[in-house]
């Protein structure tokens, strides 16, 4: 009946949410822009154009486009310009290094000695340098790491030092730089130019010299058959280019041959500007002329798609799988087959996004929307669904309202496909999770609990393939992430399955000697700590503490969750007084003000931020916008209502705040709609994670009740599986409500359920609520 009542009152909220969404929706403005720009140009001829009349969004330098007396079409930008051949992208502002090269930055010449598939020799005149795509050597000595710089740095160094170069590390992310004062890491000083005023990397075996922005730095004079021109202004052929990019703004290019009437047609695919006002035409030069579409949400994908093919395999699939798997259990196979439908759906409209269609050609918003609703319906549909997937539907209906009003209210297409990225992801996960789900409850009551020896085998095998990830994202990747993913995502799982496994087996040791359980205890922990370890390895290379803070919440969660399994009152103590300690250093440091973080570097700076943000005009003015945006909307929102008179309408103020989708989403969302909304969301976080150590105390309970040894193993496995959790979710909460709020002095963590992205909720979320169902199911059971 409590469940019932549960779910009950979990479809009326979620039926309230799909009315905002869908009121947000029918509510949205009618906007305008350029399906397709034609550019004809005679033989000879060139044009100038402004990114207003390419549909480009913001302000930056002008595409200077050309016919030479061959017809040819080329192009050239004093900013950011790439083009694509093939599959490969390169910047028009690049030139591939040959032997007898020159180029010249500032007053310095340097010369191209020797360039082979390993590495490229240059001289200055004073010294020989040698760049291997990881390291850099002067006159034969590598050079040491740059002052300040962290050890996460020096160990990648002295790894790329002495390790052969098809294992060094970061090899693209960390390029030559030149310019600076100084010459160290991957750096060439020169005193006549700021730091980065050019580039090398070694791409495909090539090294590529690429120079910067035009007119912000030293030009890059390059000399090519005894002529010098900048670098940054060289025109580039068109011929063979698929598309090309201007700032974050891609289109699909299409050369009309013909010497005469030769017109080049560019097709905006990728954040494209909007226009509120039909026919609102720039100031277009002679040539150029737009087709105007009406940006339409309602667009569905042409039956020949391959979105809708693979929709269509996908019910198919689901059906064979259902009768094969479940056999005569209609509702377990109706659920399975449902779940599979809904995974394939959403993988394919995550596909087709990283394909990058046009907008015109992909599927509209109302398309993601339905299915995402039938993605959350579906989630409290699953069998065992309680307040842990009743919280967890209703957080993601959040988050995805509030994601479908940054996009409904932004000035260009690329907001939107922060909500269609995440409707995507919610239909994949929530789809595969109740697949499994049902093939689960279709196992029958009564079976036994995996063999001990498969699951560690499973478990060595999900750390390896975490691992593995993690050095791939170190190696070739940022803080951003590696192909668009985030492997520390799916680390934070494997490293809280793999820590519960070692602490449920480490509490149902048999008695025996304090050195005996010591010894146990230390094998059982050992890949954990492992583990541990390389995480803060891997993190160390961020220019942020706030993963590290996360690890430090996740692992004083898990040693009191252990401490009161065990019944060690000592360690609770332990973790409440570091937590005092912790706060109390914070009280400390926002009374001793600025000047007491001034020698610390970049953390010190971090602190500096915290405390002073006035003092900081570019990082500060995150701090600075998030406070306004919530001051601005009081109680009640912006608008008086809670955020109903502004559904669907522009939010141009809140998209001024960087990282809004992301970090700095609580900010939208108090902004829009009020402190009021902030406090009931605050409760529904608050009830997920009382939900979640509510079926970690029945786990453990069922432990405690059992009388089989694997039994009580499973139910001490999946108490901690539930408490790390909970631990990591309650981190992202903490942190990300800290930074919106100023409470902590960190750059900021993604909130859960209320950001945009995919891998925190395919890597973690996910997984966690489908272990969480099961947990519930087999508690049913017995």
């Amino acid at each position: 009946m409590r469940a019932g009542a549960v779910r009950l009152a979990a479809g009326a909220i979620l039926l309230a949410l799909c009315a905002l969404q869908a009121l947000a929706l029918l509510r949205s403005p009618p906007a305008w822009l350029p399906a397709r720009i034609d550019i004809r140009l005679a033989p000879g001829a060139a044009v100038e154009l402004e990114r207003a009349a390419l549909a480009v969004p913001g302000s930056g330098a002008p595409l200077r486009l050309r016919r030479d007396a061959e017809g040819r079409w080329w192009a050239a930008s004093a900013g950011a310009l790439r083009l694509e051949r093939d599959g490969r992208q390169t910047r028009s502002a690049s030139l591939a290094l040959q032997p007898g090269l020159r180029f010249q930055l500032g007053s310095l010449r340097y010369t191209v000695e020797a360039v082979d598939g390993k590495a490229v020799r240059f001289s200055d005149g004073r010294h020989a340098w040698r760049y291997d795509g990881a390291t850099v050597w002067r006159d034969g000595a590598p050079l040491g790491a740059c002052p300040g710089a962290g050890p996460g740095v020096r160990l990648a160094a002295a790894w790329n030092r002495w390790l052969p170069p098809f294992l060094s590390m970061a090899a693209i992310e960390r390029p030559l730089g030149f310019g600076g004062n100084l010459s160290c890491g991957t750096r060439v000083g020169n005193t006549h130019a700021a730091p980065a005023s050019a580039v090398l990397r070694i791409v495909d075996g090539a090294p590529l010299l690429t120079a910067a922005t035009a007119g912000t730095s030293t030009p890059l004079i390059v000399e090519r058959g005894g002529l010098p021109f900048e670098l940054a202004l060289a025109e580039q052929a068109l011929d063979g280019a698929g598309a090309i990019t201007i700032g974050r703004t891609r289109m699909k290019t299409d050369l009309r041959a013909g010497f005469h009437d030769g017109a080049l047609q560019l097709h905006p695919v990728h954040r494209v500007a909007l226009s509120m006002q039909p026919l609102a035409l720039p100031a277009l030069p002679e040539g150029v002329r737009w087709q105007w579409e009406r940006r339409d949400l309602w667009a569905w994908p042409a039956p020949a798609t391959p979105y809708t093919i693979a929709v269509l395999a996908a019910g198919a699939l689901a059906f064979a799988l259902a009768r094969a798997r479940v056999g005569g259990n209609r509702p377990d196979a109706a659920r399975l087959g449902a779940g599979v439908a809904l995974a394939v759906a959403g993988l394919s409209l995550l596909l087709a996004q990283r394909a990058g269609a046009a907008p015109g050609v992909a599927p509209g918003v109302a398309p993601s929307l339905l299915l995402c609703w039938a993605a959350l319906w579906y989630g409290l549909a699953w069998r065992g669904a309680g307040a842990v997937i009743g919280t967890g539907v209703l957080l993601l209906a959040a988050g995805l309202l509030l994601q479908l009003e940054l996009g409904l209210g932004a000035p260009d297409t690329s907001w939107l496909r922060h909500f269609q990225k995440t409707a995507a992801a919610t239909a994949l996960g929530l789809g595969a999770a109740g697949a499994v789900n049902a093939l689960h409850s279709a196992r029958g009551p009564g079976r036994p609990p995996m063999a001990q020896a498969r699951v560690e085998l499973l478990l060595l095998l999900l750390a390896a393939c975490a691992l593995a990830a993690l050095l791939v994202q170190v190696g070739w990747g940022n803080e951003t992430g590696v192909f668009d993913l985030q492997p520390v995502e799916f680390a934070k799982l494997a490293l809280t399955v793999l820590a519960a496994h070692c602490i449920a087996l480490g509490l149902g040791a048999g008695p025996g000697g304090a050195l005996v359980r010591w010894l146990g205890w230390l094998r059982l922990a050992a890949p954990a700590l492992l583990f541990v370890v390389l995480l803060g390895v891997a993190l160390v290379q961020v220019d942020d503490y706030s993963p590290l803070i996360l690890l430090l919440v996740w692992g004083a969660a898990m040693l009191l969750a252990w401490s009161f399994g065990a019944r060690r009152p000592g360690a609770a103590l332990a973790v409440a007084a570091m937590a005092c300690a912790c706060l109390a250093l914070l009280a400390v440091l926002r009374g001793a003000g600025p000047e007491a973080t001034g020698g610390w570097s970049f953390y010190g700076e971090r602190f500096g931020v915290w405390l002073d943000p006035t003092a900081h005009p570019h990082t500060g003015q995150q701090l600075l916008q998030g406070a306004a945006a919530i001051a601005g909307g009081g109680w009640l929102g912006a608008d008086g209502m809670f955020g109903l008179a502004a559904l669907g309408q522009g939010a141009f103020e809140a998209l001024a705040i960087p990282a809004v989708q992301d970090d700095f989403a609580p900010s939208f969302l108090l902004q829009r709609h009020g402190l009021a909304a902030g406090l009931a969301l605050w409760t529904l976080q608050a009830g997920f994670l009382c939900a979640l150590l509510h079926a970690a105390l029945r786990a453990w309970q069922g432990a405690v009740l059992a009388r089989d040894f694997r039994h009580a193993w499973a139910g001490r496995f999946r108490c901690f599986v539930l408490c790390g959790g909970a631990a990591f979710l309650f981190g992202h909460f903490l942190l990300s409500w800290g930074t919106n709020l100023a409470f902590f002095p960190i750059m900021g963590q993604p909130m859960s359920f209320l950001s945009a992205g995919g891998s925190h909720l395919l890597f973690f979320i996910f997984p966690l609520l489908a272990f969480a169902t099961a947990g519930a199911t087999i508690i049913q059971e017995k």
